[in-house]
């Protein structure tokens, strides 16, 4: 309509919104695929990587947690026990309250029984699967515990990794369960509205109906939940934030730093590759990480598979 012209009267026809859709807040975890996608992303970054070695170790852990998450069965949380969660504002599956099953030692078995398997395993590897299966399952719970709340050990750091890898399973499984509608973001946004952890990475949309939105992807029970971006996951601020990534590369792999609380993040544009999985990328990225924290800013929370 040009200026001084009437306004038609006839009714809209379309889309109110003018064909912009909201963004979904949570994305639940897939179990059959999330573990999969992984280690298949792994197996391709590995290939001519500095790191090749430990990519591939990555690699057959995530392809063990896919084989243990299609074997173990999980009970899906009380719709009661969910409900009360979610209307106080807490996550209806607290890592550091939630009264686990057993099964999840069941996932670290077999995780440890696809090592046992291959023909050939590291030392290091090796040792670390003997002390696991030689540990009760008290112990193993008492681990289990540590981890759940950042309390790991320095001589425990390499059973970690393959305790951390069991509880994501079983944690994956869980969160499978819930349903969309009855979960909520959490006040504190940059927290995981289903188990309460901390994210991995944060991925950039770049098709569907909301291009360009941000994803934090959970690194305990792999649910996403969109977070505004332009704005610090760790404290909150937006003024002092800024994006650096590595000369040379696609800058499909950002870190988003904080001055106001000298943290970083990982970002990934899948715009830039759509192939990204923010499990393996962000560990092949792991030389940013070093490049980050040599001058002086903190990752906002570890990547569990990082332990060791």
């Amino acid at each position: 309509m040009r200026q001084g012209e009437v306004a038609p009267k006839a009714p809209w026809i379309g889309n109110p919104q003018g064909g912009v859709t909201a963004p979904a807040p949570i994305i639940l975890p897939d179990p059959s695929t999330r573990f999969a996608r992984t280690s298949g992303r792994l197996g391709v970054l590995a290939v001519d990587h500095p790191m090749a070695q430990w990519l591939e170790f990555l690699c057959e852990l995530s392809q063990a947690q896919h084989d243990a998450a299609d074997l173990i069965d999980v009970t899906a949380p009380d719709a009661d026990d969910v409900a009360t969660a979610t209307d106080a504002g807490m996550p209806p599956l607290a890592a550091d309250g939630h009264e686990r099953d057993i099964v999840w030692r069941e996932a670290l078995t077999l995780i440890l029984r696809h090592f046992d398997r291959l023909p050939e395993v590291p030392d290091l590897v090796a040792s670390v699967i003997d002390s696991l299966n030689d540990i009760d399952g008290d112990t193993l719970e008492y681990l289990a515990n540590d981890f759940l709340s950042g309390n790991v050990a320095p001589e425990d750091a390499g059973r970690a990794v393959f305790i951390a890898a069991a509880l994501q399973v079983y944690f994956t499984k869980l969160a499978a369960t819930l349903d969309e509608s009855q979960v909520h973001l959490l006040p504190e946004r940059g927290l995981c509205p289903c188990c309460g952890s901390t994210p991995v990475a944060g991925v950039i949309t770049a098709s569907g109906s909301t291009p360009g939105v941000r994803y934090l992807y959970c690194s305990l029970c792999s649910t996403a939940w969109n977070h505004v971006r332009a704005v610090c996951i760790t404290c909150g601020q937006s003024a002092h934030l800024s994006l650096k990534s590595v000369e040379g590369e696609n800058g499909a792999v950002q870190v988003e730093t904080c001055d106001d609380c000298h943290t970083y993040a990982k970002m990934l544009y899948v715009a830039k590759d759509p192939k990204l999985d923010p499990y393996a990328d962000d560990l092949a990225s792991l030389g940013l990480d070093l490049m980050v924290a040599e001058v002086g800013w903190l990752r906002h929370a570890p990547n569990p598979l990082l332990l060791a």
